[in-house]
């Protein structure tokens, strides 16, 4: 048997932060053999300590305890000699956006030494595995997000490693782009027998791999085979579909709400996934499920992976995830959560006011139209979804939304106002959270909080009062003194989150707001803004997650500036043949266009 690629035993690494009462302990007494010529994935929570893993095994720090090999060498003892023979992609890979593609290229293969007669072959099979022939020229910074993370993944390449570490390669790319990746990726592995080990936060992405490592709070909770792991759900799974009239993201609010009875719930193509407990009485599901249709699937990697977060009371989420999450939204009415926000969401979703209009909506850049003729229109209460590709103008299109850039031509109005002569009136009546945290992480928590709260004009007893609240509702009661750019990446969201909504605004937009988060984030930050769509908050969302689309009340896809698709989640799947979930119904509409068809 082949020796493994990476091995550690009682693998620990702690941090000292100051200002801490005691070290951070990233990687806790973690042993691990990793198979070589094969696909390993690393999964679990944020902060679960699968960079710092990943950081230890290229070389970059070493552990604080425990002993690492990589390639058969003693990475503490030799850096350099492990990083002569491995490529390592971390999740911001330094590109020169200055640079064109081919001087990117150029430049990576200068560093490590690739002779000009080895760098000519290579070159021509990594441009024409990730198609970027035809960009050679353009500068990285004009390059779309899937194309800069097809080029990093090129320059990490210029020379043939042994071991390949990527650290979320696909985090912030489309469902297209995610898939030209894992193509590329799985050939070096057929054709090369390359091993690589990928952290990601895409259970279906693991599911590709032969050995999978779920890692929680530092320590190594569970190893195997995908179908190891997923077995743990096995019989357990279902998928119910809702009354009419109701979407399906009020009852997975039910559901996930039911912790004595659901393991977990998502919605998927019109139907809402769940797990039920095993230790639950059919009696119990049955008055749960109030006699809706209700039928067995086969269990999924993400399946296992949520058994073992949720499967208890005692689980590891139990006290950051409780049963009933308090919401406050407009108005300051609060909400406990326990299934109570679940009925009447749809009958406000797409009628009655309606809160942002746009029509003939049209953003140039020079002689680049960005946003093409775009029309539609969003509800009180209403969650809309804008979807497409990188590059495909929806970003333009959600910057001209918040005010924060003004159209070329078209009718723009938000909350009553109209964004073409008031726009500053407009943004007082709007949260927005960005992609990339964009608080002051030199601030604490609660300077952060004053400060925005502040210049939302809020003022005294009503500033204190909300802050309070916040903290409560984001559960960041005792982080108040913590500077914010050393929270976990979870706990960074939420306050953003926080911040966004302390002046209770009517419209939230929300930009990629859980880019690189788990599963169990994933469905955390989504019971809250099931909760506040009830409340009459109107949302408008854009996501690579294509499952966060079934969310939605209405999406639009857009590729190109131009709009390919509005609807309805069941609508838009019925426009690309009936297909059964929305990743296969975005790739479908979004390459028919492509090739020249009519959406």
């Amino acid at each position: 048997m082949d020796a493994p690629v990476l091995s550690g035993r009682g693998l620990s690494r702690q941090f000292d932060l100051k200002g801490a009462d005691a070290p951070l302990v990233a990687v806790r007494e973690v042993s691990l053999e990793v198979a070589p010529g094969a696909l390993t994935a690393l999964v679990g929570p944020d902060g679960a300590g699968k960079t710092t893993l990943l950081r230890m095994a290229a070389g970059l720090m070493a552990p604080s305890a425990g002993s690492l090999t990589v390639l058969g060498i003693d990475v503490a003892a030799r850096p350099q000699e492990v990083q002569d023979r491995i490529s390592y992609m971390p999740q911001r890979f330094g590109l020169y956006e200055d640079l064109s593609v081919q001087e990117n290229m150029d430049l990576y293969a200068d560093l490590h030494g690739v002779p000009a007669d080895v760098r000519r072959e290579r070159f021509a099979r990594l441009l024409h595995m990730t198609d970027l022939g035809s960009f050679t020229a353009r500068p990285a910074g004009k390059l779309s997000g899937g194309m800069k993370q097809k080029l990093g993944l090129a320059c990490t390449l210029v020379r043939s490693p042994e071991l390949l570490l990527l650290d979320e390669p696909t985090v912030g790319v489309d469902p297209l782009s995610r898939r030209e990746l894992w193509e590329i990726v799985q050939q070096l592995v057929d054709e090369e027998k390359l091993s690589v080990i990928v952290s990601t936060s895409y259970l279906d992405e693991a599911e590709r791999c032969q050995q999978v490592f779920v890692m929680h709070e530092g320590r190594l909770m569970a190893q195997g085979a995908p179908a190891e792991l997923r077995s743990r759900a096995d019989g357990l799974c279902f998928t119910a579909l809702p009354p009419e009239g109701e979407p399906a993201r009020a009852l997975q609010a039910r559901l996930i709400d039911a912790r004595d009875i659901v393991v977990d719930a998502v919605p998927e193509g019109g139907h809402v996934r769940f797990i039920r407990r095993a230790d639950a009485s059919d009696d119990a599901l049955i008055r749960l499920l109030k006699g809706l249709p209700v039928k067995p699937v086969p269990a999924r990697l993400e399946d296992g992976f949520m058994m073992l977060l949720r499967a208890s009371p005692s689980s590891p989420d139990a006290k950051a995830t409780p049963a009933g999450i308090a919401t406050t939204g407009a108005g300051g009415v609060a909400d406990s959560g326990g299934g109570g926000t679940a009925g009447g969401g749809a009958a406000k979703a797409g009628g009655g006011e309606a809160m942002i209009e746009v029509r003939d909506l049209v953003r140039k850049f020079g002689d680049f139209t960005a946003v093409a003729n775009t029309s539609f229109s969003v509800a009180r209460g209403e969650i809309f979804g804008l979807l497409g590709p990188n590059g495909a103008g929806k970003t333009t299109t959600f910057r001209m939304l918040c005010g924060l850039l003004p159209a070329s031509s078209g009718f723009l109005q938000v909350a009553g106002v109209n964004l073409r002569n008031a726009r500053a009136q407009a943004r007082a009546k709007v949260g927005y959270v960005s992609q990339k945290f964009a608080l002051y992480g030199n601030l604490t928590v609660a300077e952060n909080l004053d400060f925005f709260g502040g210049a939302y004009g809020l003022r005294g007893k009503r500033l204190k009062e909300r802050t309070s609240q916040v903290l409560e509702e984001f559960q960041l009661r005792g982080q108040e003194d913590q500077a914010s750019g050393q929270l976990p990446g979870g706990f960074k969201q939420r306050l953003a989150m926080a911040t966004s909504l302390l002046h209770e605004p009517e419209v939230l937009f929300l930009d990629e707001p859980t880019s690189g988060a788990d599963p169990l984030a994933r469905r955390e930050f989504w019971r809250r803004i099931t909760a506040l769509a009830e409340q009459g908050v109107t949302v408008v969302v854009t996501t690579h997650f294509m499952e966060e689309a079934e969310y939605c009340d209405r999406i639009v896809i857009q590729d190109a500036g131009k709009v390919l698709a509005i609807g309805t989640p069941r609508e838009v799947r019925t426009q690309a043949g009936g297909a059964g979930n929305m990743e296969d119904a975005f790739i479908a509409i979004v390459e028919k266009s492509r090739e020249g068809g009519k959406p």
